[in-house]
């Protein structure tokens, strides 16, 4: 099991998680972990909202797209071919 520190806490919050904890029936480093243990649950794992291709597009869009001629390929591009496979051949 791990270990955590909280450092900074201030007097308010601490009283408050105290008389929280009292109210539940545990000690305040139950009643933390309990907290901590709900926080994360309800946190999606993946960040919602829009990738970061999209947000780069939606970053730029003002600027206006631009169209690429692309070249439609004459032939299949071929596996390299090293010493030991031409001596083969």
């Amino acid at each position: 099991m791990a270990s955590l520190t909280i450092r900074n806490l201030d007097d308010a919050t601490k009283a408050r998680l105290r008389l929280q904890a009292a109210r539940h029936g545990h000690s305040m480093e139950e009643e933390a972990r309990t907290i901590l243990r709900h926080a994360v649950a309800a946190s999606p794992d993946v960040a919602a909202g829009p990738g970061l291709g999209s947000r780069i597009q939606a970053h730029f869009a003002a600027l206006g797209g631009v169209e690429l001629d692309l070249q439609v390929r004459a032939s299949i591009a071929e596996a390299a071919r090293f010493a030991e496979d031409q001596e083969q051949s």
